[in-house]
């Protein structure tokens, strides 16, 4: 996973000075003048942290953030801000912001919410790959299996099962054989954890 940053600022001094910070340790740094034109081009890009600067003219970083989320983007968030304003800063953190930072901004400060924020977004992915491998294996399950499934994440004995689908305790024991070897697991912990992940979508 390449280290993306995208800075967010009308300040072109602010931009140069916190790319070249960024850049000298290893972060690949894209830097937008306007957020209209990153808000444009963000569905786009590949998901990295954004540092968003909190007062800018025709869209604030806050009301940004909001858009961003409107379009269900919600990368890691940095704001910052060259006024010490209370109410902004926990309007930030509502909108989902990790950090608030006040200009001129302390670059370990920096570097460290970003190294924070890359942590997230390498936890979201693990996320994602897991609802998805869950998804897949739900999806070539037969109907009947699927029912079956639902039932052993819910705890019920086969014969529960059978008495709640009108089966043979036998039949119901060969549906939980086929979702064991199409899983690859037999154990009721981690197909209620396939369950559980397909049910919260992708």
């Amino acid at each position: 996973m390449k280290n993306y940053v995208y800075l967010v600022d009308d300040d072109e001094a602010v931009r140069k000075a916190l790319t070249l910070l960024l850049e000298t340790v290893g972060l690949n740094v894209r830097s937008f003048g306007a957020p209209e034109t990153f808000l444009n081009q963000a569905a786009s890009l590949d998901p990295g942290c954004l540092i968003l600067d909190i007062r800018m003219p025709a869209i604030s970083g806050l009301k940004l953030q909001e858009k961003l989320r409107e379009h269900g983007i919600n990368w890691p968030t940095v704001v910052i801000s060259g006024h010490g304003d209370i109410e902004a800063c926990r309007r930030a953190f509502r909108n989902g912001a990790m950090d608030f930072l006040s200009k001129p901004v302390d670059e370990h400060d920096l570097i460290d919410a970003i190294q924070k924020g890359h942590a997230e977004l390498k936890a979201q992915e693990q996320v994602s790959a897991e609802r998805a491998e869950a998804l897949a294996l739900v999806h070539h399950l037969s109907v009947r299996e699927q029912e079956v499934l639902g039932m052993i994440a819910k705890g019920l004995t086969t014969k529960q099962m059978a008495d709640a689908l009108s089966l043979s305790p036998r039949t119901v024991e060969s549906h939980r054989a086929a979702i064991a070897a199409k899983a690859g697991t037999s154990s009721a912990a981690e197909l209620t954890r396939y369950w559980l992940e397909a049910q919260a979508g992708p």
